[in-house]
């Protein structure tokens, strides 16, 4: 992916430990919503659909 993307931390991440981060300009431009690992910054990323998305954050927040 070429271009510069803003990405946002999960907030939970201030505990440091296993984080995500999201890029939200890119999903209200495409529908496509963004994840990666925010220790990985240059690694894979997931591509998921809106109720993707939504059910990974329920997902999340199940298991704090």
């Amino acid at each position: 992916m070429t271009e510069s993307l803003r990405w946002i931390k999960s907030s939970y991440s201030e505990n440091g430990g296993q984080c995500i981060e999201w890029a939200p300009e890119h999903a209200v431009a495409t529908g496509e919503f963004l994840v990666r690992d925010s220790k990985d910054p240059d690694g894979p990323r997931l591509v998921l659909s809106r109720q993707g998305f939504a059910g990974l954050v329920e997902f999340a927040k199940s298991r704090v």
